[in-house]
């Protein structure tokens, strides 16, 4: 990481949390958009989680006050969240729960270990596939989703190790093994977005269930999803932590032939050739900082760094910049893709292509500056 770059992420952040608080996350341009309350939702968790992990790299008690008081905003002494509903049925409402393990491991405050029983509590009655995997939402009848993953199982595994003696840690591992089953390619080795058991959906294939395309943000998901699983995961259970590694360690090395020569990866990954596909800010983010973690960790090989530390300064070189005022801004973010909804999104190539692509949304900055405490660690 340059000097430069390090300067320039410095100052973003600053500019970030000095125009942000939990009714106006800056961040958030769904919410930004939409004109609406805010509510909790994974978005501004994954924030959180990058403005925490500076904490812990920094020790500056600036990125600790403003992630509690972010997360107070929302969640209740009696262990409450404020529009949080576990009726919905919303795997996306999981995740912003992980950063309530660092906020009760630090403060002790009861109340945070009261909103993990609650949120854990969804998964009890999660709707499921036949073969045990989680509905991505109740909205969305016999579906697995890559980001559901991540979503989701990094969080369940983090509860059962903590709080139950990895009780139901079979459960994630089959939640893994169903996603390399169904959702795999054989051929490339990359997964697709989205599964349908039914295979009732206009998006799916009739033969396989899955949708057609390999959109980048969801494979970058999935492959945090592997590494934070892991890395929540109790030595004790060997099997499956050295199983979600090997699983790693097979998708790097099945999107190392699509990474461009500027250290980026294409929109839909594996159509860099397709006009209007773009080398796309968060996916390539979630990849980088997924990588040099794992590296870390130890459940990647020390030559696997080069791979996420050029995706990472990749990002920097293409989409850091200036506004004529003299802001930084972070670009090259699609907003948000899914599959099947009111506006029928279909998984075709020309569907993600449509999306819209903006700048400073948390789903390409958290996990760009997630990847740069990564950066720090190295160099310490």
């Amino acid at each position: 990481m340059t000097r430069e770059t390090d300067h320039q992420i410095q100052e973003y952040i600053e500019y970030l949390l000095q125009n942000s608080d939990a009714e106006h996350p800056m961040w958030n341009k769904e919410l930004v958009r939409s004109g609406k309350q805010n509510k909790w939702n994974y978005i501004d968790g994954c924030m959180i989680t990058a403005i925490l992990a500076l904490y812990e790299i920094t020790g500056d008690e600036q990125y600790f006050t403003f992630a509690k008081c972010f997360v107070d905003a929302f969640v209740q002494e009696d262990g409450t969240i404020r529009t949080y509903d576990v009726k919905e049925y919303n795997l996306d409402n999981i995740n912003t729960a992980s950063n309530l393990f660092f906020l009760y491991d630090k403060t002790g405050e009861e109340k945070y270990k009261k909103a993990l029983d609650l949120v854990r509590s969804q998964l009890d009655d999660m709707p499921r596939t036949k073969e045990g995997s989680f509905w991505h939402k109740a909205i969305y009848p016999n579906q697995v989703w890559l980001d559901g993953l991540y979503m989701a199982e990094p969080f369940y595994m983090h509860y059962e190790t903590a709080f139950r003696k990895m009780g139901n840690s079979q459960d994630v591992l089959k939640q893994f093994q169903n996603v390399e089953k169904h959702m795999k390619d054989p051929a490339t080795g990359l997964y697709y977005h989205g599964y349908d058991e039914s295979r009732e959906m206009y998006w799916a294939n009739p033969e396989t269930g899955c949708s057609a395309n390999f959109w980048l943000r969801s494979i970058g998901w999935f492959t945090l999803a592997l590494v934070e699983t892991a890395q929540a995961t109790d030595e004790t259970l060997y099997f499956e932590k050295r199983y979600f590694q090997k699983l790693l360690e097979n998708l790097i090395d099945a999107l190392i032939p699509y990474q461009d020569e500027s250290g980026m990866f294409y929109q839909v990954v594996n159509r860099a050739d397709a006009q209007g596909n773009y080398l796309e800010t968060s996916g390539t983010a979630l990849i980088a900082y997924a990588i040099l973690k794992a590296v870390r960790l130890g459940f990647l090989m020390p030559r696997y760094r080069v791979i996420g530390e050029k995706a990472f300064q990749g990002i920097a070189d293409k989409y850091l910049s200036k506004n004529e005022d003299g802001t930084l801004k972070l670009s090259g973010i699609c907003l948000v893709a899914g599959l099947g909804g009111k506006t029928h999104r279909d998984g075709s190539l020309e569907y993600y292509l449509s999306e819209p692509v903006v700048e400073n949304e948390a789903k390409g900055v958290a996990p760009f500056l997630l990847a740069y405490t990564e950066m720090l660690r190295i160099e310490k």
